[in-house]
């Protein structure tokens, strides 16, 4: 019956752009921050859903579009202020500091509408509940605890400024409801209130935060994420409702955000338990924490036996300061854990680990705007020991051209549970460097974007038992000749430095080089009919080996009922695990799906999503994944569901 009442309702589709994808991709690239490409995701479905007003011309505002720099915010409030109501969203690639390739990925993000009075605010309750359900066959372990499928709840209850946030998960091999009393493996909540005047917001419950260039703190999303990407995100505070899955990064208590004229006030109390593995001492003097565990999986014995074992107190206070084109801010944190730390100091690179119960951190961070030139930087410590230190410059020399510099500098002993700064590993330290990248307008539909990230490691790391280099570069060709096809060049070269261990005696260091080429053409060829071709080649030094991949993807939307279809093919052989590529692929709402494709096969899905107006959304994803090995194929699938309701 839905069905058939919307059956003429076809409201636009908000997708992620390709600058979005390609993003992702490269942030799957790092294992060690996969997570923080489905943040990214989630913070742009969540702009979808209340998109930013455009024409209020008001700075906070715009900045919800956390991929624009502090001079593209500036630049198009004062565009606003003098020219008045932007009339449509290409009006924008006229604007300083903008194109027409930002242009366009900012369209699914916001509106022209004028902007509302507080006072106009809306308290009708609104109800939005997302169920998804992943499983995965065949098994590949029956020794798991409880059943092989994955499902994962989320609940949203908003009503004006008032928010309530439920999250379940429970991951494949785990049990669907243990404990006393029974409950999901994971659940989250938080109740919220955002308002305009000194009280900005509160949060009493589960919540994430960043400050400044996020060295100190940032439980969200890195601060710089492309090569390539035309804008580069500068400091900005930010605490916000846990939605997320990530089992061990976040804080449970109370947070509070205050602004006063220029001053800006932000304290958080937290007591979370997290995951560590617990050992004894050899001479009985009690327990203390080996590691921490941070995969978040509880589906064995010894991972369950992990689980919410360590208690961690945390809380801290930011202070910012706006001046007329400046902001400085100052901000203390501090963690305390319910047993010590002591890391058995067996390897070389542990020797700069944490030892002991608490850790602090303070830090000093500014940015400010003048001409077509961005200045920002911060300055982290933990108190008598090491620093952290970053300082970046963004200007436009001329209105088609932008160039980013960053240098950053983390002492090996820096310690920071939940830092997450530009370029860095998870923990950010043992580390020194320097990026930067440029973006062209070279002519009136050819963009032509590069860059480089130069890296030194002054003390061993993991896999590498000296000081060692590292260099990532990328230029990037896109060619956009008309709304229906945009075509894509992109050339990537890595280098890093890994102990050899075929070699016999002391490590001896070899140099890991990749280059890797990718050409892409997206062609709209009906206004319902979209084909996407892609080819990937990737070649590595050790062992020569060398990896491909062809894809074509169809995305066809029906006409005369609101279904939508997406296809791909996609055929692959890599020698061995170091060419490995990987392929983002459109998948579930509010999630990523970035396979690493590796060996001789084929990988294939189909997915369906159908929508009842803006009142249901029902999904259902198939993939198959074959790969040709000695003697008969083997064959992965995957099947995926999501219910979305609004009410």
């Amino acid at each position: 019956m839905l069905l058939s009442i919307t059956a003429e309702v076809l409201a636009q589709e908000a997708e992620l752009s390709e600058t979005i994808t390609s993003i992702a991709e490269e942030l799957a690239e790092d294992e060690n921050n996969a997570e923080s490409a489905e943040l990214y995701v989630e913070k742009l479905y969540d702009l979808t859903e209340k998109p930013v007003r455009l024409n209020s011309a008001d700075e906070k505002e715009l900045s919800r579009l956390f991929f624009l720099t502090d001079f593209q915010i500036k630049a198009l409030a004062d565009y606003i202020h003098s020219s008045g109501v932007i009339y449509s969203a290409y009006e924008i690639a006229n604007i300083t500091g903008f194109n027409r390739e930002l242009a366009e990925t900012m369209i699914p993000f916001i509106t022209i509408d004028k902007a509302r009075s507080s006072s106009g605010d809306s308290v009708r309750i609104k109800n939005r509940l997302l169920a998804s359900f992943i499983t995965r066959f065949p098994r590949s372990d029956t020794s798991f605890s409880g059943s092989p499928y994955k499902l994962l709840t989320r609940y949203k209850l908003s009503a004006g400024k008032v928010a309530v946030n439920i999250t379940s998960e429970k991951d494949s091999g785990e049990k669907l409801l243990a404990g006393k009393p029974p409950l999901p493996d994971f659940i989250s909540g938080n109740l919220s209130w955002s308002g305009e005047g000194i009280i900005r917001k509160v949060i009493i419950g589960d919540f994430g935060a960043r400050f400044g260039m996020g060295t100190n703190l940032n439980t969200s999303i890195r601060t710089g994420l492309s090569l390539t990407s035309p804008g580069y995100m500068s400091g900005d505070e930010e605490i916000r409702p846990y939605t997320s899955t990530d089992e061990n990064n976040f804080f449970r208590g109370a947070a509070l955000q205050l602004h006063l004229n220029k001053t800006g006030i932000s304290g958080y109390i937290s007591s979370n338990k997290i995951d560590a593995t617990i050992i004894s001492g050899s001479d009985s003097s009690g327990y203390f924490i080996k590691s921490f565990y941070r995969a978040g999986l509880h589906n064995t014995l010894v991972s369950s036996a992990k689980k919410d074992i360590i208690t961690e107190s945390a809380f801290g206070i930011n202070l910012t300061y706006d001046l007329k084109k400046s902001t400085v801010g100052l901000l203390w944190s501090n963690s305390r854990f319910s047993l010590p730390v002591i890391i058995p100091r067996t390897e070389n690179e542990d020797v700069y680990g944490f030892q002991g119960r608490s850790n602090s951190i303070i830090s000093a961070c500014y940015r400010t705007v003048f001409s077509r030139v961005v200045l920002y930087g911060e300055l982290s410590s933990n108190p008598g020991k090491s620093i952290a230190f970053i300082q970046g410059l963004s200007f436009r020399p001329a209105d088609r051209l932008s160039i980013n510099l960053l240098w950053r500098s983390f002492d090996p002993g820096f310690i920071s549970f939940h830092g997450s700064s530009p370029f860095s590993s998870s923990s950010g330290n043992n580390l020194k460097g320097i990026f930067g990248n440029f973006t062209f307008e070279a002519a009136k539909h050819l963009f032509i974007s590069a860059g480089c990230d130069l890296r030194y490691y002054p003390w061993m790391r993991y896999r590498c038992c000296a000081p060692s280099l590292g260099t990532i570069q990328e230029a990037k060709i896109r060619y956009l000749p008309g709304e229906r096809l945009t075509a894509e060049i992109r050339w990537n070269f890595r280098s890093t430095m890994l102990n050899d261990p075929e070699l016999p005696g002391i490590y001896k260091q070899e140099k890991i080089i990749s280059r890797a080429f990718r050409g892409s053409l997206n062609y709209l060829v009906l206004d319902n009919l979209s084909l996407y071709l892609r080819l990937d080649y990737k070649a590595v030094n050790k062992d020569r080996s060398k990896g491909w991949l062809l894809l074509q993807d169809i995305k066809y939307r029906f006409r005369s009922f609101p279904v939508t279809i997406w296809y791909r093919y996609c055929i692959f052989r890599t020698d061995d695990w170091n060419s490995r590529l990987y392929a983002f692929e459109n998948d579930l709402l509010y999630s990523m799906s970035i396979p690493a494709l590796s060996g001789s096969g084929s990988r294939s899905y189909i997915m369906v999503s159908c929508k009842a107006g803006k009142f249901m959304d029902l999904r259902i994803k198939y993939g198959i994944t074959e790969i040709k090995a000695s003697g008969k194929p083997e064959q992965n699938q995957e099947l995926k569901a999501q219910l979305r309701l609004l009410f």
